[in-house]
C-alpha cells in the first residue's frame, strides 16, 4: 500500500522533506498556507539577505545558478532560488497551496512613514526593521532601538577573506568542543585545545569591536562570541548599521525594562518618557508553542516543553508517527535540515530502525548536556552550530553512509565541510 506523509509547510524544510520522500517512492503531501513556496522567506522585508555564504546555503544536488553573483543573496533571490528547486524536482504537485492575508512591504513602509519608531530588540528582525525605518524617514524622525543585550554582529567577511564558517565549520575547529560520546583521546585533545579556542574567539571579537567601532558606541557585549556561535544567535550584521547610528537616523537605547506611557515609552530608570508613535516588538516568539497546539491530546502536550528533546533533532521518542525538521539551528538552517530530510527518508524507506525509547532518552540527555554546557543561559534553542560535523557523522552512520566525505587528511581536517559534500552518490 502507498505511504503518505504529510508535510506541513512549504519553506526550506517542507521542500526537502518532500523531495527525499519522492525520491524514495513515498507519497508526499505538503499543506501550505500561502499562495506559493517560500515558507518565512516570503515573511521577510525586501532588503533582508543571508546570514550566511549561499555556498553552505544552498541543497546538495541542487547549486544555485551562476548568475547569482552575491555572496549574501537578498530575499528576491532566495525565493526565486526555491521556486526553481520547487520546478526542477516537480515538487508544486504535491503541494495544498492556501490563502493567508499579511501586510506587504508597501504598506508596512507607509505605517513607518514621518513616525517615530522604537523598535525592541537587537537581533536579525530588530536590525533588518531599524535599518528599513531609518531608510524611510532618515534623521528627522530616526528609529530608536531598545535593547538589554548587546550582540556580536557578524560583517560580510572577516580578516583575510574568511568567512565564518572557516573558524567554526572545519573538523579541526570541532576538535576543540567536547561532543556527546566522545572518546577519551577527543575529550582530552578538545581540552588541550581550549586555549586555541579562546584565541580565535578572542582575535576575532577584537576585529568586529573595531570594524563595527562598538566601544564608540557602547555596544560591545560583555559575552564571548563563541557563545553565539555555539547557541546560533549570531547574526550578520549589515555593514549599513552603525552608518546610520552615526547619521543620527538610528539611535540605540540599552535599558532593562521599559514600560508605556501616555507620551510613548518609560524606560528603566528615567523620569521622563520618550516621544514614540509606533512600537515594534522584535522579541522573536515561542516556537515550541507552535508544536504544542497541533496536539488535542493533553499527554502529547506535556511532553512539548520548551525545548522538547528529538532524536536526531528530528524525532520525539514518546510521539509516534511525526517527525520534526528544521525545529534545530546550525550556521546553515537550509543544510541543517536537508540533513535531517535524507536521513527521515531513509528511516520510512525502512534502510535502519530506530533505537529503543530509553536508548534515545539517553542519547538526547548527552545533546542536550553539550548544549547546556556550550550555550549557557541561550539553551532554550536546539543550536548544533558548534558540532554540524559530528552530528552529520551520525546520520550518515544510521543510513549506512561513509562519514568522512573529503579526499585526503588535510582537506578533511581543514576544509569547510558543506551541503556538497553530502551529494548522493
Amino acid at each position: 500500500m502507498e505511504t503518505q506523509v504529510a508535510i506541513i509547510g512549504a519553506g526550506i524544510s517542507g521542500l526537502a522533506a518532500c523531495k527525499h520522500c519522492k525520491s524514495k517512492g513515498l507519497n508526499p503531501i505538503v499543506f501550505e498556507s500561502e499562495a506559493s513556496v517560500g515558507g518565512v522567506w516570503r515573511k521577510t522585508i525586501g532588503i533582508t539577505r543571508l546570514q550566511t555564504p549561499k555556498k553552505i546555503y544552498q541543497f546538495s544536488d541542487f547549486p544555485w545558478p551562476p548568475s547569482v553573483t552575491d555572496e549574501f543573496p537578498p530575499q528576491s533571490q532566495v525565493i526565486q532560488y526555491l521556486q526553481s528547486y520547487a520546478q526542477h524536482f516537480d515538487l508544486l504537485q504535491h503541494i495544498r497551496f492556501g490563502y493567508y492575508s499579511a501586510m506587504d512591504s508597501t504598506d508596512a513602509a507607509n505605517l513607518v512613514r514621518g513616525k517615530r519608531v522604537a523598535v525592541v530588540g537587537f537581533r536579525k528582525s530588530a536590525v533588518d526593521i531599524a535599518l528599513e525605518c531609518s531608510t524611510v524617514n532618515g534623521p528627522e524622525h530616526p528609529c530608536t532601538v531598545v535593547y538589554r543585550t548587546g550582540h556580536w554582529g557578524i560583517p560580510s567577511v572577516l580578516p583575510m577573506g574568511i568567512s565564518i564558517p572557516f573558524p567554526y565549520g572545519t573538523r579541526f575547529s570541532e576538535l576543540m568542543v567536547h561532543k556527546p560520546d566522545e572518546s577519551f583521546a577527543l575529550s582530552l585533545l578538545a581540552s588541550i585545545l581550549t586555549p586555541l579556542s579562546w584565541g580565535i574567539s578572542k582575535s576575532i571579537e577584537i576585529y568586529i569591536s573595531s570594524y563595527f567601532r562598538l566601544g564608540k558606541f557602547g555596544t560591545v557585549p560583555k559575552h564571548r562570541l563563541s557563545k553565539e556561535i555555539m547557541s546560533c544567535h549570531s547574526v550578520k550584521l549589515s555593514e549599513e548599521f552603525y552608518d546610520m547610528v552615526e547619521k543620527g537616523s538610528i539611535k540605540l537605547k540599552k535599558s532593562k525594562a521599559f514600560c508605556f506611557s501616555k507620551k510613548g515609552i518609560l524606560f528603566d530608570s528615567e523620569v521622563e518618557s520618550a516621544d514614540v508613535d509606533l512600537v515594534i516588538l522584535a522579541t522573536g516568539f515561542k516556537y515550541f508553542e507552535k508544536l504544542k497546539d497541533i496536539f488535542v491530546s493533553s499527554t502529547f502536550q506535556s511532553d512539548i516543553t520548551t525545548a522538547p528533546g528529538l532524536y536526531r533533532n528530528c524525532i520525539h521518542p514518546r510521539v509516534p508517527q511525526l517527525a520534526i525538521i528544521g525545529f534545530s539551528e546550525s550556521i546553515s538552517n537550509l543544510h541543517n535540515a536537508e540533513m535531517n530530510c535524507l536521513w527521515l527518508s531513509e528511516l520510512l524507506d525502512g534502510t535502519f530502525n530506530l533505537p529503543s525509547i530509553k536508548e534515545m532518552d539517553d542519547d538526547i540527555a548527552k545533546w542536550d548536556k553539550y548544549m547546556k554546557e556550550y550555550s549557557g543561559e541561550y539553551h532554550y534553542k536546539r543550536c548544533i552550530a558548534g558540532l554540524q560535523i559530528w552530528f552529520n557523522d551520525q546520520l550518515c552512520k544510521d543510513i549506512g553512509w561513509f562519514p568522512k566525505r573529503k579526499k585526503g587528511f588535510m582537506a578533511e581536517l581543514f576544509e569547510p565541510y558543506g551541503p556538497t559534500d553530502y551529494v548522493q552518490s
